[in-house]
């Protein structure tokens, strides 16, 4: 999107108003306003500390801001529990890989499903025939997903026996399973080596088209975030300080100095080399 003005005319997903999370004495997050527009790539970067996962966090239920609001599709949904947010079409991922180690691959996907399912506990005792139905639904619906990240091969195999990088997929085939307007992805690029790395864009990229999705993340590769990213947010000790095109926010220097600190000119030259033009 490269006219700021056509993209403030866009669809919004998701958007944040003031937000404000606080820990006791200290304010993780502090009034961030963020829009997310539908079909695009957002990516929430910053240094260690800015508040960042904090802003994941409120947004898919697990805090509860002490201002402002969140809205989804134009619905506010501030301090929902997390399996509605899901249910209205959020589905993220973490930092730190949630799986569940010792269930298969195809079982992690269909948990992902479970938003979806209308089966109830009656029908699920005595197996009805719309129970069934929909149980099949959801194995479907599961081994198109393992297709889609190219783990099909390991349907029948343990989460916890397949390397990282699919690991990395799985968790991510699984918030797919859920059927998503918004993906939410906490550092996707994390612990993968670069033909995964490369791998992993060219999947999200392609997202956008086959499953009509808006995607936003964060991610400390630059290279990822200026090679998929549409519109880039960028955090300071809780704080947004600028926002823009990735080739903007590469160049602009109070972004610089908040990776960097000040007036070092060596460590500046040291942060245009991570970024392949």
């Amino acid at each position: 999107m490269a006219d700021p003005k056509a993209r403030s005319q866009a669809d919004i997903v998701l958007e944040t108003k003031r937000l404000t999370k606080i820990f006791g004495g200290l304010t993780a997050v502090n009034h961030v306003d963020l829009r997310v527009h539908k079909g695009e790539i957002l990516s929430l970067i910053g240094p260690n500390g800015a508040g960042k996962t904090t802003v994941f966090n409120v947004v898919s239920g697990i805090y509860k801001p002490e201002v402002g609001n969140v809205f989804f599709n134009g619905r506010d949904i501030t301090g929902h529990k997390p399996h509605q947010i899901v249910s209205y079409g959020v589905a993220r991922t973490f930092q730190n890989i949630r799986l569940f180690p010792d269930m298969t691959c195809l079982e992690n996907i269909m948990a992902g499903q479970h938003c979806r399912g209308k089966a109830g506990l009656f029908s699920s005792i005595f197996r009805t025939s719309g129970q069934r139905r929909e149980e099949t639904r959801i194995q479907e619906v599961a081994a198109s997903r393992l297709h889609q990240v190219k783990l099909w091969k390991f349907h029948d195999d343990l989460a916890k026996n397949i390397a990282y990088g699919s690991q990395r997929m799985l968790e991510i085939a699984r918030a797919l399973a859920s059927d998503p307007d918004l993906l939410v992805l906490d550092e996707p690029s994390s612990g993968l080596n670069p033909r995964e790395t490369e791998n992993l864009m060219e999947f999200l990229t392609g997202l956008i088209e086959t499953d009509d999705v808006t995607i936003l993340l964060i991610e400390h590769d630059m290279n990822v975030v200026m090679g998929i990213s549409d519109w880039v947010v960028v955090m300071d000790e809780g704080r947004k300080i600028a926002e823009g095109r990735p080739e903007e926010i590469y160049t602009n220097q109070r972004v610089i100095e908040a990776y960097l600190g000040k007036d070092d000119e060596e460590e500046e030259a040291a942060y245009a080399a991570t970024v392949e033009h």
